[in-house]
């Protein structure tokens, strides 16, 4: 990527220039956005993930814009359609919407009417009475039976044609049209008649009119799905007088021809002009919601990759269902599977008799700790059958989101993990993993199957995939990985590395056993001096021969690290167990042109709590017991709940009966709210009273009660 991007990066995000500088030069290196924000702070002046993000997104898309400026001048070059003046103005176009007006009149074209017109030999006729310049017009001379072109009539008409591409093409004039559809534009959607009855969850948008600038993104996507669907019609245009006055401004003198002239501009504007700006204020919306629905998404990923692990205990868990039963895996401490049962506790006495005592003996062989009952079908049932149970020990018992896990247990990941084992047996043990580790047991899934978005279906699949793929990533490093127990998905995600270089080191780790030391990696088939780089401080060894290979710290610093423990007569061990000796430390001493402050800030924080776990301590939960339906609820209830998504119109909570409620963004706090993300968070535990149930569309309304945010 050219340097002299990071000028116009630095300047438009209000950043450091020889941040910018590095952040790029970084990037062209093959650097990773979390090697670059946590291992390079002093060359990028301690720029965060987004930060960086935003310099690779802006500096990219310069890039492009460059690309397309060349394509263009080289297509103006050869048809020798480049002068001074038009190559001037190409370069100083920072837009593209731009450098396409400027284009418009010498692109390509299929055979418009204007075209067929100038074939016929009216452009001269155009170009007279477009000009108004006063000279007498002689319509007869263009008249010309083989162009068929036989009265007076005809001429004009096609002159029309002509003076209306001419308008309709008129860089300055879309500059200030474009401008004035943005800001004065008028959103309106309409239901398509004969398609009413199917429409009916549209049908807040059958008769719907509001102002561009107002317009939010949630309301936008909802229309533009109706549109797709051929449910609602839609237009995005301002007054047409409004439009037409410019163009007459513009264009019109007081004339003979003024009339035949001003045809031609209200033709060229109603059907040229406005479609074509109507079309890209269309686009430039739907990216603007787009963006705004993948931010949505992206945050809420985050919330529910980070939430509370468990930990290492061992775990029962089941994967509830009525007719089929409920399927049992059990799972150690690793999170390897030891042994599976299926039990129905929902079908008469005999069998949930049995089933207690099929419960009752694994909890006792295994020494379970948890049991994690999926929150699908027959989820609260099974949930109030386990809790009644004597069971020793005493495990914690929750409820587990399986947004995704039936997905993962039909995949190929699945299916060679576990080749003999029953797809609803794979769906029980990623339920349970899913309660010891979130984050390693969702990496496994396509994170759109997750359902923590808003409109994702409706948004850029590739700008969503882009993002969340991030997001994952620096959940993944910013957590850390144990090399000696991860899976390919999960390794995969680890910076420098990917799928190939993820299996590599599996398949070596299976041959040679558990990784002693990180610079074993170096041993792995294809693993690189830079894979091993940027991926070894993201990569944790538990009891290997190094401590630090336990902690944040990169391998590029253990030479420091032990340079501090030989200036305090001690060792790194000691140095890690003991307080007294870091506190010895005087940062100043070991400041050089290459290592500053905030490295030498990270190296102590590291040696403080080598591997610990960036993400909150997992709190049980329970749900109110005796709400089971929608048909349990009442007006004016005050129930537990947990937040499982969060969208720019409120937030969804899950208060234990397969149907989450909604918490209209009003209803958030008493206060006025312009994000409910400042509010509520994914995963998080809050008690919500009950406003509204609308049994028959099946929707709950709720409020949050003030103060009530029991986890965050």
């Amino acid at each position: 990527m050219p340097r002299e991007y990071s000028t116009s990066v630095a300047e438009r995000l209000k950043i450091s220039p020889s941040g910018v500088k590095e952040v790029i030069r970084l990037f062209a290196d093959g650097a990773t956005v979390p090697f670059i924000a946590r291992y390079r702070k002093e060359a990028t002046g301690s720029l965060d993930e987004v930060q960086i993000l935003a310099i690779r997104t802006l500096a990219n898309s310069l890039k492009e814009l460059d690309a397309r400026r060349t394509s263009i001048i080289t297509a103006l070059e050869k048809n020798n359609q480049l002068s001074a003046e038009l190559l001037s103005r190409l370069n100083s176009s920072d837009s593209l919407a731009e450098l396409e007006d400027l284009y418009l009149p010498y692109r390509p074209k299929r055979k418009t009417r204007a075209a067929i017109a100038k074939e016929r030999g009216l452009l001269s006729l155009a170009e007279q009475l477009f000009r108004q310049a006063g000279a007498p017009v002689s319509i007869e001379t263009y008249l010309c039976a083989e162009n068929e072109i036989h009265t007076p009539a005809d001429a004009l008409a096609g002159a029309r044609d002509i003076i209306a591409e001419m308008v309709s093409e008129d860089a300055e004039a879309r500059a200030k049209l474009r401008a004035l559809f943005k800001s004065q534009g008028i959103v309106r959607s309409t239901v398509v008649a004969k398609n009413r009855d199917k429409a009916l969850k549209f049908r807040d948008y059958f008769d719907h009119q509001e102002p561009v600038p107002r317009l939010a993104g949630h309301r936008f996507l909802a229309m533009c799905r109706g549109e797709a669907l051929g449910l609602l019609r839609l237009s995005l245009r301002p007054d047409d007088q409004s439009s037409l006055d410019y163009l007459r401004h513009r264009y019109l003198k007081d004339y003979p021809w003024k009339e035949q002239v001003e045809q031609a501009v209200e033709d060229g504007y109603k059907r040229l002009l406005a479609p074509s700006l109507e079309n890209d204020l269309k686009k430039e919306l739907k990216a603007e919601a787009d963006r705004e629905a993948i931010g949505v998404f992206s945050r809420n990923l985050r919330e529910l990759l980070l939430a509370p692990p468990l930990g290492e205990k061992n775990v029962l868990a089941l994967d509830p269902g009525y007719r089929t039963g409920a399927k049992l895996a059990c799972l150690d401490s690793q999170g390897q599977f030891l042994q599976t049962a299926t039990i129905y506790p929902t079908q008469g006495r005999e069998q949930q008799n049995r089933a207690g005592r099929t419960v009752i003996d694994l909890v006792k062989k295994w020494k379970i700790e948890a049991i994690a009952i999926g929150n699908g079908t027959a989820s609260r049932e099974t949930e109030q059958f386990i809790r009644q149970l004597e069971l020793d020990p005493s495990p914690v018992i929750t409820l587990v989101n399986e947004d995704g896990a039936s997905i993962y247990s039909a995949s190929e990941n699945a299916r060679n993990e576990f080749p003999d084992l029953d797809i609803t047996v794979r769906g029980a043990i990623s339920i349970g993993r899913r309660l010891q580790d979130p984050l390693a047991e969702l990496v496994k899934i396509d994170p759109q199957s997750i359902g923590v978005g808003q409109y994702q279906h409706d948004v850029d699949q590739a700008a969503l995939k882009n993002s969340l793929d991030e997001v994952v990533a620096s959940c993944v490093n910013g957590v850390g990985v144990e090399l000696n127990s991860a899976s390919v998905e999960l390794l995969s995600h680890v910076s420098g590395l990917g799928p190939a270089l993820a299996a590599n080191i599996v398949n070596w780790r299976n041959s040679n056993g558990p990784f002693k030391t990180r610079s074993e990696l170096r041993k792995v088939p294809r693993l690189g001096p830079k894979a091993f780089e940027l991926a070894a401080g993201f990569l944790r060894i538990r009891n290997g021969r190094n401590p630090l290979d336990n902690s944040g710290v990169h391998p590029e610093r253990y030479p420091l690290v032990k340079t501090m423990a030989a200036d305090l007569g001690s060792t790194v061990e000691s140095l890690i167990t003991s307080k007294e000796l870091r506190n010895r430390i005087r940062i100043e001493t070991y400041l050089s042109r290459d290592i500053g402050r905030p490295t030498l800030e990270d190296i102590i924080a590291e040696l403080e709590k080598p591997g610990r776990d960036p993400r909150t301590s997992f709190k049980e939960f329970s749900y109110a017991e005796n709400i089971h339906s929608i048909e349990d609820l009442a007006t004016g209830m005050e129930l537990p709940a947990i937040i499982t998504n969060v969208t720019k119109f409120g937030a969804f909570a899950d208060i234990g009966i397969h149907q989450d409620g909604l918490i209209h963004i009003s209803r958030l706090a008493d206060r006025f709210v312009r994000d409910p993300a400042d509010i509520v968070s994914v995963r998080q535990q809050v008690t919500v009273e009950v406003l509204e149930v609308d049994l028959a569309r099946n929707r709950i309304s709720l409020a949050m009660k003030s103060g009530s945010k029991l986890n965050n």
